[in-house]
């Protein structure tokens, strides 16, 4: 599909990026088990996608702002538009071998993001949205589920790991919405997780304590395929407070009472 300029630059980093993602996936297998190895491995991968993607962008608007997960912020001349980019989003997956993860790129202008690509390469899938354009996966527009009704319906979330202090009220979240569903699934990469909401693979998706970088591009391709998104708290702010509830416009009231615990 046609888009902008900006647009296209940036599914053409994506898809630089991915090229070198995948090579390196290969390699995974060949990994020893250990805590140094995979994960300075993994730190490489990331890097080097974040370094292609940082030049397909900044050599084409080197004046905009930048915020990667990689390399932290930078601002720009232009202070109104900044590049938010998450190089490699599911890392956990990618060290494990697992099929899932994916390049996401946001553009943000005035603090609102007005383009976004989400590249799955192992699927060779990519989503993207321009703010008033609609939202696609390759040549395919997007449409978020007809779905009304909950049992009916799936969702997705990130179960916290590590010991991390949102897992009770996670748990509780859960408790009171799987006896409402079709099931609940976590799948480790929260910008294609918004992308399978776009796509009515997903009948909605929650998550907190996420990073500007896993949710920019995805929050707007779920608008642009008719889909409802918020913070989960009211007043909060997702870019910076990294939370997140999207739904189709159906399901959205029910589907949030019952993760706000309302």
């Amino acid at each position: 599909m046609s888009g902008s300029a900006n647009l296209n630059t940036m599914i053409k980093a994506a898809r630089a990026a991915g090229r070198s993602l995948v090579k390196d996936f290969r390699e995974v297998e060949n990994l020893q088990v250990s805590t140094k190895g995979p994960g300075d491995f993994v730190s490489r991968a990331d890097t080097r996608a974040e370094e292609i993607v940082k030049a397909e962008l900044m050599g084409a608007r080197p004046t905009y702002g930048w915020l990667g997960e990689e390399g932290g912020g930078t601002p720009g001349e232009d202070p109104t538009r900044r590049w938010i980019v998450d190089p490699l989003d599911g890392t956990t997956n990618f060290l494990h071998g697992l099929p899932h993860w994916a390049v996401s790129i946001a553009l943000e202008h005035k603090g609102e993001v007005v383009a976004g690509v989400v590249f799955d390469p192992a699927k060779d899938e990519m989503f993207f949205a321009e703010k008033g354009g609609g939202a696609f996966m390759n040549e395919t527009r997007l449409r978020v589920s007809g779905r009304e009704r909950m049992i009916e319906s799936i969702f997705a979330t990130g179960l916290p790991f590590g010991g991390r202090p949102e897992l009770p009220e996670t748990l509780k979240a859960c408790a009171r919405l799987l006896p409402t569903c079709a099931g609940v699934r976590r799948w480790g990469a929260a910008a294609l997780d918004l992308a399978y909401v776009a796509a009515g693979r997903f009948d909605g998706y929650w998550e907190k304590r996420l990073n500007a970088w896993d949710i920019a591009a995805g929050l707007l391709i779920v608008r642009e395929a008719g889909g409802f998104v918020e913070p989960i708290r009211e007043g909060n702010s997702m870019l910076a407070d990294g939370e997140i509830i999207a739904a189709n416009p159906t399901l959205f009231p029910k589907f949030a009472k019952l993760v706000r615990g309302e």
